[in-house]
This record gives C-alpha cells, sequence and structure tokens, in this order.
C-alpha cells in the first residue's frame, strides 16, 4: 500500500528533509523509518529537558502562574539562549519540511508549524532586547510548541515504520544455493551465477533457483505461493518450473530458461514495487486541514495589521498580528491525527489486527467492495477428506483407517490430510508394513493380511478396477477423488478438497448486510472456485487467474468506481494487495503478502476484516472531531485575538489564547482515548 521503497537512512541532516517531504507527501518508505523513529524519540527527549528551564525562566510564564524570578542577570538569558537553541535544532525537521512545502507550492502542516515557531522567535528577541511589548515574549510557547509538534511526529513515524520489506521477502523464496551439473561433477554456485541453458539439480524439499524445463525425473512441486494452486502439481519431464516454488517428494534436474529479471518471480517482485508506488500519493486530511488554516491565519494576520495600522494604532498592530500568527500554531491540530492513529494501532493490536499504514486505516471506511484470495483466506489452503463413501459391507471409518495405515509413510500433502481425517474421527491405525509409492499412481502397503492401496485413476486402470458412481459429481465440483483398495478390490472412495473455514460464510454474510460486494478470486480451477463460491454465496468468483492478472482483476474493479480492499495470503497475492485501495493480509500468510498490506490479521479468520471496517469508521469519527475541535479552535481565538471585538471593549490576551491551545491539546487528547472502548470482536460484529 502506502509504501516507497527508499535507500537506508544516511546523514541526519538529509533523512530530515527528504523524511519530512516523504511524510508530507503521506510516504512511508521502508529503509531509513526506523532511524526516523529513533531520531525523533532522541531528539524529543532532548527537548523535554531543554524545555523546562526554557518555560520556567520564562517572564511570561512567571507572570501567568504568579511567581518571581531571581534577580540575578544571566536568569534573563536562560529562555532566549536555550530557546533559540530549541528552535534551529529541534524546530529543524520542521523548517526543513516547510521549505519543501514552499517549493512544491502545497502549503501544510510544515509551514504552519514553522510560521509560528519563526514568528515566536521573532517576537521574543524583540522583547528580550526592548524593541518590542515586553507583552510579546513567547519563549515558553515556543518551547511548548517544539516538544508538542515532535512528540506528535514521534507518535506518526512509529505508527508508520515498516517491519520488514516485500521485495526482500521475495527475494528469499529463491534458494542461496544453486546446485549445477558440470560435466561429471555438480558444483554449487550462486543462484546469480547461472545462465540460460545451466542444468540444475533440485533435491527432495529445495527450491527451485530459476525457471527452467524438466529434462530429468519427476515430482510434485508447490507451487502455492506463485500460483495460488491449493494442492501441489505434479512436474516431470518436458513441464515447466518457476523459480522459488518447491519440489516436495523427489527430485528434478531443470534446464534453465530464464535468469535473474526474465523470470516469473522477478515479474512479481516488479508489479508489487509498481504498484506501490503508483498508491503512495495520498494526502492527510491534517495536511490539508494544515494548509486551509495556513492561508487563514496569513489573511488574518495581513488584515489585522492593515486594520490597526489603518485605526492609527502601528503599536498595537505590531502586537496583535504576532499574536494572531503565533496563536494559529496547530498544538492539537498536530497531535490530533498521530494520537487517534496511535491509539486506534494499539487498540487493533489488541484485537489481532496490526495496522501497518494509516491510509489503509483511514480508506478502509469507504471501501463497497472486498475482494479475498480463496486457497488459504476463505479456505484452509490444506487439502482435507471432505467425504468418504464406501461400498455394501464397509464403513467409512474402516476405509479411512486402512487408507490412514497405507498412508502414513508418505510425506505427499494427500497422505497427510487422510492421516488427518483418521485422528480427527478418533480411529486406531493399524500397523502397515512393506510400504511402497508409486509416482502417479499411488501408494501400497500390507496392513495385516491384506494389502491396501490408495490412488487415483491409474491405479483403477492398473487394477481393472471401476470408480463409484459419486465420483463423476465429485470431479464436476473439482473435488481431488481418491479409491481406496484393499486385495485389488474398490472398498470406498475419499473426496479430498481444500476445506472451507466454518467463519468464511459469516463474515460473507456479515459483508453483505454491511452493503459490501464479496468477490472471490483464486489460481484454482473454474470448478474447485465456483464450488467455494456457491456455498459462500459471493457475488463474483474469478477463477483460473494468474498471480500478474490478480493485480489487473483489482484494477479493472477499481476503473469500475469500486473501493477495493484485498485479503490475501501469498506471494501470488502481494501485487493485488499492493493495488488495492487497501491490502490485508492473513497473519499466517508469507513475509512477502504481509509486507505488502497496509492492514496484517494476526489470526486467519476471515471475519477479521469486520474488525478493520468497524476501527476505520471509529477512528474516523475521532479524526474528524479532533480536528474540527483543533480547527475550530483557530477559526474563534484567532478573530479574537485580532481584536475583532475590540469595538465593545474585549480583546484576547495572548497569555489567555496561549492557555487555551494548551487546553485544545489537552482536550483532543482525552477524545482520542475514547478510541479504546471500541469493539473489535469478529464473532459480534458478524452477528450485528
Amino acid at each position: 500500500m502506502d509504501t516507497d521503497e527508499h535507500s537506508h537512512a544516511g546523514h541526519h541532516a538529509d533523512d530530515m528533509a527528504s523524511m519530512n517531504q516523504m511524510d508530507h507527501m503521506g510516504h512511508a518508505g521502508h529503509g531509513g523509518h526506523g532511524d526516523h523513529v529513533a531520531m525523533f524519540r532522541r531528539l524529543f527527549w532532548i527537548m523535554l529537558l531543554l524545555a523546562v528551564p526554557t518555560v520556567l525562566c520564562s517572564n511570561m510564564f512567571a507572570d501567568l502562574l504568579g511567581y518571581s524570578l531571581p534577580d540575578a542577570g544571566w536568569v534573563r538569558w536562560v529562555s532566549p539562549v536555550l530557546g533559540t537553541v530549541m528552535y534551529f535544532w529541534g524546530g529543524r525537521p520542521f523548517l526543513t519540511g516547510a521549505l519543501e512545502e514552499i517549493r512544491s507550492r502545497k502549503p501544510g502542516m510544515m509551514l504552519l508549524i514553522a510560521l509560528a515557531l519563526t514568528m515566536a522567535l521573532v517576537s521574543s528577541w524583540g522583547s528580550t532586547l526592548h524593541l518590542l511589548n515586553h507583552e510579546l515574549d513567547f519563549w515558553w510557547e515556543l518551547a511548548l510548541l517544539v516538544v508538542i509538534m515532535l512528540l506528535g511526529h514521534w507518535i506518526e513515524m512509529r505508527s508508520l515504520a515498516q517491519t520488514s520489506s516485500a521485495l526482500d521477502s521475495l527475494a528469499a523464496l529463491l534458494p542461496d544455493e544453486a546446485e549445477k551439473v558440470d560435466g561429471d561433477r555438480i558444483v554449487t554456485v550462486p543462484p546469480a551465477d547461472l545462465r540460460v541453458g545451466d542444468v540444475v539439480v533440485v533435491r527432495p524439499g529445495a527450491s527451485i533457483p530459476a525457471d527452467g524445463e524438466v529434462v530429468d525425473g519427476s515430482a510434485h512441486v508447490d507451487e502455492s505461493m506463485v500460483t495460488g494452486e491449493s494442492a501441489a502439481v505434479r512436474r516431470s519431464a518436458g513441464d515447466r518450473v518457476v523459480a522459488g516454488t518447491v519440489a516436495t517428494d523427489s527430485g528434478l534436474r531443470v534446464r534453465v530458461t530464464a535468469t535473474g529479471s526474465d523470470t516469473a518471480l522477478a515479474g512479481i517482485q516488479q508489479l508489487v514495487a509498481d504498484a506501490q508506488a503508483s498508491s503512495s500519493r495520498a494526502q492527510r486530511l491534517a495536511d490539508r486541514a494544515a494548509g486551509w488554516l495556513f492561508w487563514y491565519a496569513v489573511g488574518a494576520g495581513v488584515i489585522t495589521a492593515v486594520v490597526w495600522t489603518l485605526l492609527g494604532h502601528p503599536d498595537e498592530a505590531v502586537v496583535r498580528t504576532i499574536t494572531v500568527l503565533v496563536i494559529a500554531c496547530p498544538h492539537a491540530l498536530g497531535l490530533a491525527i498521530p494520537l487517534v492513529v496511535s491509539i486506534a494501532t494499539e487498540r487493533a493490536a489488541r484485537a489481532g489486527v496490526l495496522i501497518k499504514d494509516r491510509l489503509a486505516l483511514e480508506t478502509m471506511r469507504t471501501v463497497d467492495t472486498v475482494l479475498f484470495d480463496k486457497t488459504g483466506t476463505l479456505t484452509r489452503g490444506e487439502p482435507a477428506v471432505t467425504a468418504v463413501e464406501p461400498i455394501a459391507g464397509w464403513s467409512a471409518d474402516d476405509a479411512v483407517a486402512l487408507a490412514a495405515a497405507a498412508e502414513t509413510d508418505s510425506e505427499h500433502p494427500l497422505a497427510t490430510a487422510i492421516v488427518r481425517a483418521a485422528h480427527s474421527r478418533q480411529l486406531s491405525i493399524p500397523h502397515a508394513t512393506d510400504f511402497r509409492s508409486q509416482p502417479a499412481t499411488g501408494v501400497r502397503a500390507q496392513v495385516g493380511e491384506r494389502v491396501v492401496e490408495v490412488g487415483g485413476p491409474a491405479l483403477l486402470d492398473a487394477r481393472g478396477a471401476s470408480e463409484l458412481p459419486i465420483v463423476q459429481q465429485w470431479q464436476a465440483d473439482g473435488a481431488i477423488v481418491l479409491h481406496v483398495l484393499v486385495d485389488g478390490g474398490v472398498i470406498a472412495a475419499l473426496r479430498l478438497a481444500d476445506e472451507i473455514r466454518p467463519e468464511s460464510r459469516q463474515a460473507v454474510d456479515a459483508l453483505h448486510a454491511r452493503g459490501i460486494e464479496v468477490v472471490m478470486i483464486t489460481g484454482d480451477a473454474a470448478a474447485v472456485a465456483n464450488s467455494v463460491g456457491d456455498a459462500l454465496g459471493v457475488d463474483r468468483v474469478y477463477a483460473q487467474v494468474r498471480p500478474q492478472d490478480k493485480a489487473h482483476r483489482v484494477a479493472e474493479l477499481q476503473q469500475e468506481g469500486r473501493r477495493v480492499a484485498m485479503v490475501g495470503d501469498g506471494v501470488n497475492d502481494a501485487p493485488a494487495l499492493a493495488q488495492a485501495d487497501v491490502g490485508i493480509a492473513i497473519g499466517a500468510g508469507t513475509d512477502v503478502a504481509i509486507a505488502s498490506a497496509g492492514v496484517i490479521l494476526a489470526s486467519s479468520d476471515p471475519r477479521s476484516v469486520l474488525s478493520v471496517i468497524e476501527l476505520s469508521h471509529a477512528t474516523y469519527r475521532k479524526m474528524q472531531q479532533n480536528l474540527w475541535w483543533a480547527a475550530g479552535y483557530n477559526l474563534i481565538a484567532v478573530p479574537l485575538a485580532a481584536g475583532v471585538l475590540a469595538p465593545i471593549g474585549f480583546v484576547l490576551p495572548m497569555s489567555v489564547g496561549a492557555i487555551l491551545m494548551s487546553a485544545s491539546t489537552v482536550i483532543v487528547a482525552l477524545n482520542a482515548q475514547l478510541l479504546r472502548r471500541t469493539d473489535l470482536d469478529p464473532a459480534r460484529l458478524a452477528v450485528r
């Protein structure tokens, strides 16, 4: 989502400039964000220490609280010296950001802060040197503004910090080493050194180092991280294989046909980078409000100066104008969004939802279409025995127990599913001996006095047996069908399919109740996809969709005018997660899917999407309330400070205006705390 790939942090000055520009534009770069968080944390604590003596030694602050400063000559210079240090050191990120906003001709928060800081510095020095009215001693206000803004920015940076890189996670799918055939030898080389035409050995359980064609061997290849297919696919001589996929049960020899940037994995990597870059231009609501307030403050200042001068009060014109510009400083506005986002993020984390991107959180309330990946999201992502059809004289439990006995020594995913089914039925699995596995046919084992075999159509052909009548219906639904044979005769058929999560139907129904369209997308065959889609009642089903086409499907929905949230868990989902208005990754998924998303669900419960929607609405309400309060204070206090009620004898004292600024910050903070009461329990949200 809202992330750009940036270089790692270098010199602090360059960091501040690039960070502020990034932040102003709503960017959240991967590389230096950890350094930015640490930098703002350190800067905040240093400035807080400097602010204490600066505030306490300020004449105006002393007058407000009614205490007297010591008569020692050095005391009057504590606030000016430390205040100046705070302006140039603690205020540097905001001054630098203001320059960037001026260059880009987009005034916003940074320029508004810099304006208030600069006016406070100039007027305070004028007061200290007795060039201006003593009421313009704003050293304490300058110090508090620097500290509060740094606190807000630190909170904001922390909420944006990224924990992993999508592109690094994609690269991690490739093995560190490849075994290349060199004549009669096998040599170990880095995958980057492979060339088209090289032959590599891929051992059982190892990742394929480059795109290629199988020249020797046959194996089930787990391509789920790239294609989204839930079941391993049989690959043998002449078949194409993709870098990053895994040979699960046997070894292969593969002739390299593509390396580096030409591989399918690199193509996905580029799609993620492009989609991330294209979706990172959103403006923050607070920044727009700050831009409006900037022009409001400048306009009010100019009018104030002109009116008081024309009325023949040039000294009062200076005092009132400076007061207006300092009072316009956005204490509450600077904390309004960061505090809400920080508390919302914390509240979400306690509910098992990790918010990585604040823009995703803001956008979720506007989503009208949720696009679910099927495998691993609406389904469990692994095969399960969903039905057993025994012949007369045999029970389903007996058939499953015998099949599990024959499959116990196999590592194939379907064998694991059969054994798991026996355990879930609490069956006693008989001991098997003489286990044999025949690729593309099935398994055979001796169970007591019986020979038990489990396999597909090839096994039936080899034994001259016929499939059970129910098989055609199961196959029409896209299920995998295996037969259990005892002493050469079929005793049962097993239906295996990617099991639908029990919570998925509740999630779909609850989204429909909120007026949200539900779409399912998968790399699986149409029969499998439609079967799951019909069971869940989704509105649209996209089947047999390649990884690069998933992002295109998201773009098509967006072109229809829809605001799309994509929920997925695999590498093949990463481009779509990045392309979507909101990317939501299932926490049990791959690192790259998590890194490409703006929201991560710690559980695999699809109902958690409802928690994100609920939190988005609640967060937006708090943002709006805080922004209206923060901006409303300025809209009222600035005219009063300018002297709009002077004809009736009332002019807002600067000290009162400063106190009101601090009070507005407290109110904003307390209002943000109310977010902690938001109910995010997905089970309760699903039945509302």
